[in-house]
């Protein structure tokens, strides 16, 4: 089949490319792999904010938790979804059915999400969600296979939305990508404005990785609203920033409101562009010693490069995955996994303690963001300045109103 091409691999154990920091048994180095599936966007939009830094951060999760323990080899694999969810579900089942595949990773693009997810419940085996948004993945199309991990489009939408209104920005106009994530933080935008007495004056749907946004762009200057939300994210929030400063948007007094945004994006469009963007996100490199550490191993692989949120979800979900595993006693049941990581607590370098929820939402504090002037730049990467925490007790969709058929009311 042709998506079988997309797959790369690397073994973590004897003989392998990505060896254990530690030595192993030879019950262990003689047992079947447990083998992790990165599916990802290795060639388009979303390519920088995870594609090739999520292998590696979930490579970087394996050797981790092999770290003196005698434990099988652990393979990784990896395959570009292209944004699309037929050659995604294709790569799934062949991962699942002929390569052995336990666990499906990273799997940015909400509406290949969605698609996965139907799976690897269909397989008993399991997702992590790092790279997708859409809350539905933990509301009406929540399974028992699958937790979501980083953020998603209500948290998003809780943080940025909530403090731009009460600064003053009462009146919205969205440019909103037309796909499931898209629309889905259309409605949570709309829901936290509303609620605190602003308008959403229009909308108008943006096709995925669009290169051209004038005409657009036009349509929100002529709204009249003193916000333009940009409901999109990776190449296409780059790119609607860099016209909308261009045709003096910003200059004329509306304001930009990005409801994604990635440290590698703001890298991309350089702090004269970016400067001034809020918005809300769980982790950031040099946000403290931890994530700093953290960081400093991931830039050693990744030529210097800072991770982006959906890299330090890679590897946080990865790992507490195989410490589930181990704890389940193998990978084999994906649901009793999926069970077992919902009953241990979190705990990692990038986003702390926390807990995952019976609707598989990962749980941990969020924080609003603003990209710092230039002149506020100290070193590489230093771009945010944080605005304030968000408690994960307020951040998260309470989880009585998702509509989770796991949740019984």
């Amino acid at each position: 089949m042709r998506h079988a091409t997309l797959s790369r691999r690397a073994m973590l154990g004897s003989g392998a490319a990505f060896a254990s920091a530690a030595a192993v048994g030879a019950r262990a180095q003689s047992a079947t792999p447990l083998r992790i599936g990165v599916l990802t966007d290795m060639s388009s939009l979303y390519a920088d904010v995870s594609g090739p830094g999520s292998v590696t951060a979930a490579q970087m999760a394996a050797e981790d938790f092999r770290s003196g323990r005698s434990y099988r080899p652990i393979e990784v694999l990896s395959a570009d979804h292209q944004n699309k969810p037929d050659v995604s579900a294709a790569i799934a089942r062949e991962w699942i059915d002929r390569q052995g595949v336990d666990v499906v990773v990273d799997v940015p693009n909400s509406a290949v999400a969605l698609a996965v997810s139907n799976i690897v419940r269909e397989k008993n085996k399991v997702m992590l969600a790092s790279g997708p948004s859409s809350s539905d993945l933990t509301g009406r199309a929540c399974s028992p296979n699958t937790i979501h991990w980083t953020y998603d489009t209500y948290a998003l939408a809780t943080g940025v939305a909530t403090a731009v209104v009460k600064s003053g920005g009462r009146r919205w106009f969205n440019l909103t990508a037309d796909y499931a994530f898209g629309h889905a933080m259309e409605q949570d935008v709309r829901r936290v404005v509303e609620k605190e007495g602003g308008q959403v004056l229009g909308s108008v749907r943006t096709p995925l990785n669009t290169q051209d946004f004038s005409s657009f762009l036009l349509q929100a200057q002529a709204s009249g609203a003193q916000v333009i939300g940009l409901i999109n994210a990776g190449g296409d929030t780059i790119n609607s920033i860099k016209q909308a400063v261009e045709f003096g948007i910003v200059a004329g007094g509306q304001r930009l409101v990005a409801t994604v945004l990635y440290v590698t994006d703001v890298h991309s469009l350089g702090l004269t562009v970016a400067q001034g963007l809020q918005f809300t996100e769980s982790f950031y490199w040099d946000l403290n010693d931890s994530t700093r550490a953290w960081s400093k191993r991931f830039a050693e692989r990744m030529g210097g490069r800072a991770p982006s949120a959906l890299h330090a979800g890679a590897y946080g979900s990865v790992l507490h995955y195989l410490k589930a595993a181990d704890a389940a006693g193998g990978p084999a049941d994906g649901r009793a996994v999926v069970e077992k990581m919902k009953a241990l607590p979190t705990d990692d370098p990038c986003f702390g303690k926390g807990s995952i929820r019976i609707d598989g939402r990962k749980l941990h504090d969020m924080y609003l963001f603003e990209v710092k002037k230039p002149v506020e730049s100290r070193y590489p990467w230093d771009y945010y300045r944080v605005v304030g925490s968000i408690p994960a007790a307020e951040v998260w969709r309470p989880l009585d109103q998702g509509g989770c058929p796991l949740v019984r009311t």
